[in-house]
């Protein structure tokens, strides 16, 4: 992904620099879920929720080492991502209202298009470990259950 914004360059530099320690990498992630929960109701922001909600998944999971199949580049944009929307002076000052996130939505966007198809392998292997630990017997239930209503 090419862009042009000194701001942008900026924080993909800083991403690298936190990548290499998963205790800032966990901060940065949870600033950019409490800035996220202040203006989920902004209708610009509600439209990439669900990506950016697993986004942060993917990386709290790869800073975890639970989920490790992701080329380095695509976890330093989904960094780098986070670093912009976290800092408050980019290209649009944040400060400035209506205006201020147009630019974090602008750069989240065309990273989930840069990242869509990594972002879609993470979704996938998240649901089949939610499959794996499901408790097994539950058509056993509902067997029974059905035995009991013809009953």
């Amino acid at each position: 992904m090419k862009t042009g914004s000194k701001a942008f360059e900026r924080a993909r530099k800083k991403a690298e620099t936190i990548l290499k320690d998963p205790e800032k990498t966990r901060k940065i992630v949870d600033s950019a879920i409490n800035k996220a929960s202040t203006i989920k109701t902004t209708s610009q922001f509600q439209e990439i929720s669900g990506k950016f909600q697993a986004l942060v998944r993917m990386i709290r999971s790869y800073i975890n080492k639970e989920y490790r199949e992701i080329p380095w580049q695509t976890i330093v944009l989904g960094i780098t991502a986070i670093v912009y929307f976290v800092t408050p002076f980019d290209a649009i000052f944040d400060l400035i209202p209506l205006l201020g996130f147009a630019d974090d939505v602008a750069i989240l966007t065309a990273v989930f298009s840069s990242i869509n198809h990594e972002l879609d392998k993470f979704i996938q292997w998240e649901n089949e470990r939610v499959a794996e630990t499901e408790p097994e017997g539950i058509s056993a239930v509902e067997a029974d259950f059905e035995e009991v209503q013809e009953g």
